[in-house]
């Protein structure tokens, strides 16, 4: 089977093209392939399948196994994949996903593909619908756990992200992570952002949902961008440069809130054959 790895800026995939329709998802070979030591290695697998009323869809599974409704920096390596090589010919393509159908627009340079802004669709609010247990939303809100008291942003992108931009040394950092990924007050889980908005920018760590700490969060960045605007933190309809530990994106929250725009880059690393008999775990 032949299988391309990319990242996006840290936020590292391995990417099947099934978009002839021949490939079938399937979630425990994708637990193997991340595996870093016996497998190729990834914080997912990006499945390019045949589109949905759109040009092509893509499905995004977690290290973990775990299927996640979209990832903003998976979309970017699948997008210039696509245009790279020749799935759609397009500058500009709908992408399907779980978490509905998007827009990516690609920046070209010599004939190639070399970076993607992917127009995100509108943020949700709303506590059930992110989904968070509280009603309305739930932005700058009191949250305790254990000895640890701090405000709090729930926000998705298609995706559930809880937000802070309570000031947290590395340590707490640490511990908060994947505790509050599993907490009672999110069904699904969460994504955790953990932000400082510094001269304008924002620099974030962030616990994913399903791989743990990440170089990346492509979702993340959007949804924590919004939390910044909601809170007075950084301006609407300008573009935001947000820092994750792999590289900078750029993000542009729409002033109504009815869509959120994502900049940044993706790259291929090296692509490869799988031998036949490897089962994935």
């Amino acid at each position: 089977m032949k299988f391309w790895k990319y990242h996006g800026i840290g936020n590292d995939f391995v990417l099947l093209d099934g978009s002839k329709g021949d490939l079938e998802v399937d979630m425990e070979w994708c637990k193997g392939a991340c595996d870093r030591h016996f497998g190729i290695g990834g914080d997912g697998v990006l499945y390019i399948l045949p589109g949905e009323g759109t040009d092509i869809t893509m499905r995004i599974i977690n290290a973990d196994g775990t299927e996640a409704e979209m990832c903003g920096n998976g979309i970017r390596c699948v997008a210039i994949h696509a245009y790279n090589f020749g799935i759609v010919e397009k500058e500009e393509f709908s992408i399907h996903t779980m978490a509905g159908d998007l827009t990516a627009k690609l920046t070209i340079k010599d004939g190639k593909a070399v970076g993607v802004t992917i127009n995100m669709g509108a943020p949700i609010l709303d506590g059930r619908s992110i989904p968070i247990d509280f009603d309305g939303r739930y932005i700058n809100e009191d949250f305790a756990l254990m000895r640890y008291f701090f405000k709090a942003n729930a926000v998705s992108m298609g995706n559930p992200h809880f937000i802070t931009f309570q000031e947290m040394d590395d340590p707490t950092i640490d511990t908060l992570g994947p505790l509050l990924e599993c907490h009672r007050l999110f069904p699904r889980k969460t994504n955790v952002e953990f932000c400082r908005v510094i001269d304008g920018k924002i620099y974030i760590r962030v616990f994913e949902r399903g791989a743990g700490w990440t170089l990346a969060c492509g979702t993340g960045a959007c949804a924590s961008t919004v939390a910044a605007a909601l809170n007075g933190l950084v301006p609407y309809d300008t573009p935001v440069d947000v820092h994750l530990p792999g590289g900078w994106l750029k993000i542009t929250v729409d002033k109504d809130l009815k869509y959120v725009l994502m900049e940044g880059p993706a790259e291929l690393v090296f692509e490869g054959e799988l031998n036949a008999e490897y089962a994935g775990c």
